[in-house]
């Protein structure tokens, strides 16, 4: 029997929904699936995920510390000795940006694997430099085949020298039967009010200035029927974001609630009325999926990887320019304006979600084990 291992920093919601899929299409053939994570848990995703009780199993190589935390030494010794005991013989491996990662990949190249790309980098998420890009092309150029995001992901990865008929789509998907609106919909609303919703690390590159400043604007412009605003997060930046909304005497009407789990997050989506993602970099954006699968109209950055695939100009949502405040304070004004037919777009936005499914995730990577298999 074949084993694919799919290796992650830390499973979270995402990653259990994925592999799970995969197991279930794999479970009748003579692939055995297991996963395998640098670490149960991780400062930058404090996910509380238990990987316990699913009937595939998933190694974690550092139980007892945050991956930030973890010494390269002590992690590369860890990872070679399970490598060696695992003995994938293809291995899935989550972008090239960590040690580990490229770690795995040479380990895969010397024992003869077959190593898998799993990658939801675009051309525009980050400044880009002639050597770094040089030596990315070395390495994409070692994996037997990708799973990414979308059509930028893809683009980006033939740029850098990987075949285009080498790289399948499906990578960026959640467990969508969890958002939908007719599970999630009888759960308390939190603030029995209309409100925008935003879901963000607090981080330079989520824009919250931005956002909080465009809400300001479309507060004024709005007056008595102006929507709140929730922002959902935690970060570096929580502070700042506080002297902000002070600055625009916005403390009433914006709300922090905090990072929250995924099951804490489920009424949130329920009562939002529009989803916001204002990213100025985001090689994806998986919350806007999850706002999508809630049945939510979802206003979206157009520098976000998933805007290409994902939105669907006036139909399940609208793009903005996340450099352009009053282009998206216009967009408040209009989805909150009683003349859109908010729950047309939202039941567009849940039909066109559901073809990024862990169902998608598992076919595309199935799809990129037969090509690195007939190709290697």
């Amino acid at each position: 029997m074949s084993k694919i291992v799919l290796i992650f920093s830390n499973y979270g919601p995402y990653h259990l929904a994925r592999i799970e899929a995969l197991f279930n299409k794999c479970k009748f053939t003579d692939w055995d699936v297991l996963g395998l994570e640098l670490a149960r848990s991780e400062a930058e995703y404090p996910w509380k995920t238990q990987v316990q009780g699913f009937p595939f199993t998933i190694y974690s190589i550092i139980k007892d510390q945050q991956i930030e935390t973890v010494d390269f030494d002590k992690l590369f010794y860890k990872l070679y000795r399970i490598l060696n005991q695992i003995q994938p013989d293809f291995l899935v491996i989550s972008g090239y940006a960590r040690p580990a990662m490229i770690f795995s990949l040479l380990w895969s190249l010397l024992n003869r694997k077959y190593p898998i790309l799993l990658s939801e980098t675009t051309e525009n998420d980050a400044h880009r430099s002639w050597w770094q890009e040089k030596l990315k092309s070395w390495i994409v150029q070692r994996y037997k085949s990708a799973l990414v995001g979308g059509q930028p992901q893809k683009r980006y990865l033939m740029k850098l020298g990987m075949p285009a008929e080498a790289i399948f789509l499906g990578y960026d998907v959640v467990g969508n039967d969890v958002f939908h609106p007719d599970k999630i919909k009888s759960l308390p609303n939190p603030l029995k009010k209309p409100y925008f919703l935003a879901i963000n690390r607090f981080v330079i590159k989520k824009n919250l200035h931005f956002l909080i400043s465009s809400y300001a604007a479309y507060r004024q412009a709005a007056g008595a029927n102006a929507w709140e605003l929730v922002l959902s997060g935690d970060g570096q930046l929580r502070s700042q974001i506080e002297e902000t909304i002070a600055y625009f005497h916005l403390e009433e009407v914006v709300h922090l609630p905090g990072f929250l789990q995924q099951d804490e997050l489920l009424p949130y989506f329920a009562h939002a009325n529009c989803f916001i993602h204002a990213s100025i970099q985001e090689q994806w954006g998986l919350v806007v999926n999850e706002a999508m699968a809630a049945g939510l109209p979802v206003l979206v950055s157009n520098h976000c990887g998933c805007f290409e695939d994902l939105v669907i100009e006036g139909v399940n949502g609208f793009g903005f320019d996340p450099e352009n405040s009053q282009q998206l304070t216009d967009l408040m004004l209009k989805v909150s304006s009683g003349n859109v037919d908010l729950e047309k777009i939202g039941l567009q936005a849940l039909k066109h979600i559901q073809k990024f499914s862990p169902d998608y995730f598992a076919k595309g990577l199935i799809q990129s084990v037969e090509y690195a298999l007939a190709h290697g």
